[in-house]
């Protein structure tokens, strides 16, 4: 292969430029670089021979296994390896400061304000590419594969930016990530593909620097930025600098710094026992660095199963837990629901979709480590995944890595694994302040924001309109509803004050409202839910964001709805407020019919209307009904928007979409305003007309600042949101408590209690309804009486941090 260089004048001017710097230069072949103290130690042939192992397992897992080159869809894959490979390649040009004239490093005022933040990442971009060339250079069917000309030139790379800048002597600026986790894994991956080809040297110089940035005392202690998925990326730089520079020391130091990952957390960052992940203290992030996390392990556990340094922490066994836990419950057929995705939903080229594609090839590599029950269940739950995700199929989308591509092409092509259907369940987390309900046909996930769980996340320029995601957002997907709905350029076209199910003022908010990585929140308690795994009611006492707006909001999760309710509602922003019942996006040209009590509405671009509304229903999408009536607000209009107005990272490229948006205007500066409308997820017309005549269906109890709560015969479903102690129907509680009543056909009854608040340290419920006996009873429950109704007594509530507390009864 020839180049635009020859690789002596490119070690010439990077031999230069760190003269110049006065930093020390690249080693040759034949250079005597000192050793790191931890690698110098004596290396028996033992260790020598696991080492070399480890290496070859990491390239395997790195490469992936077991598929042909030549078969789609991994023919074209590789092919688009190796031409951004030779890209790379004939654009490379060392200079001082940049090793490619488009990533600039050198930073004129190297400092860790937000400014140097591109510098830094520059620098980190660097060594990917340089990683991506040695994937081609060492994969099959690339077109350089095996091209040591190409193999050359990222040596000659790894060298430029040690003499450059990743090196002992340089002061650390920009983002720490960069540093401390980007770099060093992209460089260690690049030694492991090479290492042949490398030196003792180049290989002592390159350990020498990941030492300088990536010491032991990054993962001293479990704090700060070095916890949860951090802490696993810290941990892997770290395992896989041992491996190439032969330290068992480092090896051995970073997994245990793993254990602290595994337990159970209360606080801050980490998995919480109900199934939350959070990140940046309060931040709900599966979709994010909970992935991160889940890959990270997945991959260390297989690394380092069956070696002297296999990860055997008791705790490891509770992280194969959260698959099911935290997981499993926000992937809806092949998406990762964007509530818990944090800023990264603002991120051009990425979606839902592709953010669910990775953790699902995860999971399958964490299930050929678990026990023979879960990883038949776990690939069944993937496969079903896979085969029902229409809109961006994880093995057509091209966002996968080719090792992922390879592991899921297996599961799909395993004739001996059935997939498995969508469960039909309730999940409430109340330790990030989320909900997940899924019926037959139909998903929904609910974000909420507490004094523990922030509004929204805003940092590196990215979400800069993300204000209003924890004001009661509700998405959902239903039978031809579309799994494109978040997916399709949603996020840069959306009006951001009317994201679907919130209540919100229209004070205008600036971008980032709050600052960077503040992490704004409420100072509101009474946030969370109950349920019994089928059903459940949610509620939230919502505090606008910079605003004076209060509202308490409802959702009760039934078998073919969610009943939305809302009260209390006040503000004085001098803006007007607003509940958003919902906003759809119909796509770039869609024209989907809107009814109004069955009365068809112009399909005209800009049309709007506000009238007396019974029922409304959206072709494809939904119908909702308003019992007894309210003011609806409708508009049709279409939306333009650039990545780059979300995220400073973005396209400046315009997308337009079509919306159709519901809402109830409480008008400006409302005082005890309320709302109450039932949301249909896949409904047809008929059956949405037939639930607006059946008046029956539904009882709203109450909905007021002191309860809200219904009752729906039919299912013998009864949910109360206790704002304070009160009576609403037939139930009656001391203290600010949600409860849930659910009948069962058999003859039983559970009820269902949590303290959204974490205040109430004593509770006496009244339920009036004959009760023959007691089935079974949470711990914290002290006494029960039963008879022509049944009063419970509860001990304290709030150590148990929003968790259900559950009664199981038998009925007259």
């Amino acid at each position: 292969m020839t180049t635009a260089w020859s690789r002596r004048a490119l070690l010439a001017t990077g031999g230069g430029a760190a003269l110049a710097l006065g930093l020390p230069t690249a080693a040759s072949a034949t250079g005597s670089a000192a050793l790191p103290a931890s690698a110098a130690s004596t290396t028996t042939a033992a260790d020598a021979a696991e080492f070399a192992a480890l290496r070859a397992k990491w390239r395997d897992l790195y490469l992936g296994t077991g598929f042909s080159p030549t078969a789609e869809p991994f023919k074209s894959k590789l092919a688009d390896l190796g031409a951004q490979a030779s890209g790379f390649l004939s654009t490379m040009t060392p200079a001082r400061g940049s090793l490619w004239p488009d990533l600039v490093y050198l930073d004129p005022e190297p400092d860790t304000d937000t400014e140097s933040f591109n510098f830094s990442a520059n620098m980190n971009t660097g060594y990917n590419r340089l990683r991506t060339m040695a994937e081609a250079y060492s994969q099959p069917g690339t077109g350089v594969t095996g091209d040591t000309g190409l193999r050359d030139a990222v040596i000659t790379g790894l060298d430029h930016l040690y003499a450059d800048v990743f090196n002992e002597s340089t002061a650390r600026y920009g983002n720490w990530w960069n540093w401390q986790i980007g770099a060093p894994q992209a460089l260690m991956d690049t030694c492991v593909l090479l290492y042949d080809a490398l030196s003792d040297a180049q290989r002592a110089n390159y350990c020498n620097a990941v030492d300088k940035f990536l010491p032991d005392s990054a993962v001293g202690s479990y704090t700060g930025t070095s916890t949860g998925a951090n802490r696993v990326d810290l941990c892997r730089g770290m395992i896989l600098r041992g491996i190439v520079g032969a330290s068992t020391a480092k090896v051995a130091l970073a997994v245990d710094a793993l254990s602290p990952v595994f337990p159970y957390v209360t606080t801050g960052d980490g998995f919480y026992p109900d199934g939350s992940f959070v990140q940046h203290t309060s931040i709900p992030y599966i979709g994010g660095y909970g992935a991160v996390l889940n890959d990270g392990l997945g991959r260390l556990f297989a690394l380092l199963r069956g070696s002297t340094w296999e990860i055997t922490d008791p705790g490891s066994r509770q992280f194969l837990d959260t698959i099911d836990a935290a997981i499993a419950p926000f992937i809806y057929d092949g998406l990762m629901m964007d509530n818990v995705s944090g800023r990264g939903i603002t991120r051009v080229g990425a979606s839902d979709h592709t953010r669910a594609h990775g953790v699902m090839a995860s999971i399958v590599l964490l299930g050929m480590g678990a026990g023979p029950e879960e990883n038949a269940r776990w690939r069944a739950m993937v496969k079903g995944w896979l085969q029902r995700d229409y809109y961006a199929p994880a093995l057509k989308a091209g966002s996968l890595s080719l090792v992922n591509t390879a592991r899921l092409q297996t599961l799909l092509d395993d004739t001996t694994v059935t997939a498995s259907p969508e469960p039909a369940a309730h999940r409430a987390f109340h330790n990030m302040d989320r909900a997940t309900h899924r019926r037959r046909g139909w998903g929904a996930g609910l974000s909420m924001a507490s004094e523990r769980i922030a509004h929204y996340e805003f940092g590196n320029g990215e979400n800069k309109r993300g204000w209003h995601t924890g004001a009661g957002w509700l998405q959902w997907w239903g039978d031809g509803a579309g799994l494109e709905q978040y997916s399709d350029a949603y996020w840069p076209t959306v009006d951001p004050y009317r994201l679907p199910g919130i209540t919100v003022s229209r004070k205008k908010l600036a971008d980032g409202q709050g600052g960077a990585w503040a992490n704004p929140k409420p100072g509101t308690k009474w946030v969370g839910g109950t349920g019994d795994g089928e059903f459940g009611t949610t509620g939230q006492h919502l505090q606008g964001l910079a605003s004076t707006m209060r509202a308490r909001k409802s959702w009760f999760w039934l078998d073919d709805c969610v009943v939305c309710l809302g009260s209390g509602i006040t503000s004085a922003d001098g803006a007007a407020v607003e509940t958003v019942v919902d906003n759809r996006c119909l796509g770039a040209s869609g024209t989907q019919r809107l009814l109004l009590d069955g009365v068809a509405q112009p399909a005209t671009r800009g049309w709007t209307t506000t009238r007396t509304t019974t029922w409304a229903h959206l072709d494809r999408h939904a119908g909702y009904v308003f019992p007894g009536g309210t003011e609806l607000h409708a508009l049709r209009e279409e939306r333009t928007g650039a990545w780059k107005d979300i995220n400073d990272g973005g396209t400046a490229t315009p997308n337009t979409r079509q919306y159709v948006t519901l809402w109830k205007d409480h008008g400006t500066d409302p005082a005890d305003s309320s709302y109450a409308y039932i949301l249909m997820p896949g409904a047809s017309s008929k059956r949405t007309a037939d639930r607006a005549a059946d008046t029956g269906w539904l009882q709203i109890l109450a909905n007021d600042a002191g309860r809200t709560g219904i009752r729906v015969p039919s299912l013998g479903f009864t949910g109360v949101n206790f704002w304070a102690a009160g009576t609403a129907g037939k139930v009656t509680a001391s203290a600010p408590v949600c409860v849930q009543i659910h009948e069962k056909r058999d003859g039983t009854a559970t009820i269902s209690v949590s303290d959204p608040s974490r205040t109430v340290t004593g509770l006496t419920l009244t339920w009036k309804r004959p009760v023959k006996s007691v089935l079974s009873k949470a711990e914290t429950v002290t006494g029960v009486q039963t008879g022509s109704s049944v009063t419970m007594t509860f001990g304290d509530l709030s150590r148990s941090r929003g968790a259900t507390h559950t009664v199981r009864v038998r009925v007259r």
